[in-house]
């Protein structure tokens, strides 16, 4: 793990882990349905929402960096960091 930070707004952070505590919630869901014993479709249904709420985490967080973080390595003309956004891009696109 690299030793960057970044300082987010209030807003920021706020959509996010509301974001994130979606993606929580459903996943507790997954627990319950399993401890139940739903029906598989029905689990793999909410695991696919899980899914869609975890890519929708990662479009805004991505947002966010491309607009702060890349956007000022590029003006400062920070190849290494460029090189490590592509490489985060990559991870992503597995």
């Amino acid at each position: 793990m690299t030793e960057r930070k970044k300082i987010r707004s209030e807003e920021e952070k706020k959509k996010l882990i509301k974001r994130l505590k979606l993606a929580e919630g459903q996943i507790r869901g997954i627990q319950n349905m399993i401890e139940n014993d739903a029906y598989c479709p029905e689990i793999l249904t909410q695991v696919s929402a899980v899914s869609a709420a975890l890519n929708s985490f990662n479009k805004e967080l991505l947002t966010c960096h491309i607009r702060s973080c890349v956007r000022e390595d590029i003006q400062n003309n920070d190849e290494e960091a460029i090189d490590e956004f592509v490489r985060t891009l990559q991870k992503l696109m597995k």
